[in-house]
């Protein structure tokens, strides 16, 4: 849920080089180990990510108000190990709407999800939003994810999400604040993710770019 006026801290510009990057192959080479997104095709819809497998870790649950919806469009491959990675992806962004939604910058899911400079910078993001005195309300659509497994450890994923349907809500009053839709409703992400001891995806790098040309349709 990302409709926000206010000043961007989780979400960094998108340099062109940075984007070429992203349209990059998922060949396993050791110049891959810097790159944060990846270009290969998945397709189904899902109202949450799916996990492709259990792990060992003890997954924080996050149980949205009944106004705020997210739906995974293309969140599957038909591959184990990448839908595993888009799923924790795709959770990395649930966590930072959950975080909003409970008025909380240090919830245990954003950690859980995400670590480094995005969980750093979710924080701040989330922390700007509640101290503003708002909260989300509306639906966001993620979707046309690309995905380059750089090694058994790291990986980028780089997707879309339609923000049209999703607005600032006043905590207070509930007034909602209805902005209307333009190309800046629709972002680019790019994330690196690296997998750590319990089986976890974090993302660990996150940029975006809104009103991308990829993601206007």
């Amino acid at each position: 849920m990302k409709r926000r006026p206010l000043p961007v801290a989780a979400a960094l510009v998108v340099t062109a080089a940075l984007l070429l990057t992203a349209c990059g192959s998922g060949d396993d080479k050791s110049s891959d180990n810097n790159k944060i997104a990846g270009a290969d095709s998945a397709e189904s819809t899902s109202p949450t990510p799916p996990r492709a497998s259990d792990d060992d870790a003890k997954r924080p649950r996050m149980n949205l108000p009944n106004d705020v919806k997210e739906t995974f469009e293309g969140w599957t491959t038909g591959e184990a190990a990448k839908d595993e990675i888009l799923a924790d992806a795709g959770l990395a962004q649930s966590a930072v709407t959950y975080a909003v939604t409970q008025g909380d910058p240090e919830s245990p899911a954003l950690s859980f999800y995400q670590a480094d400079s995005a969980l750093a910078g979710s924080r701040d993001w989330v922390k700007g939003i509640v101290d503003s005195g708002f909260t989300y309300h509306g639906a966001v659509r993620y979707y046309a994810p690309d995905i380059s497994v750089f090694d058994k450890k790291s990986a980028g994923v780089s997707y879309c999400a339609d923000e049209s349907k999703a607005f600032n809500k006043n905590r207070k009053t509930n007034k909602i604040d209805k902005t209307p839709a333009s190309d800046d409703s629709f972002v680019l992400y790019s994330t690196r993710l690296e997998k750590n001891s319990s089986g976890v995806w974090q993302t660990t790098k996150l940029e975006s770019e809104r009103g991308n040309k990829t993601c206007l349709r």
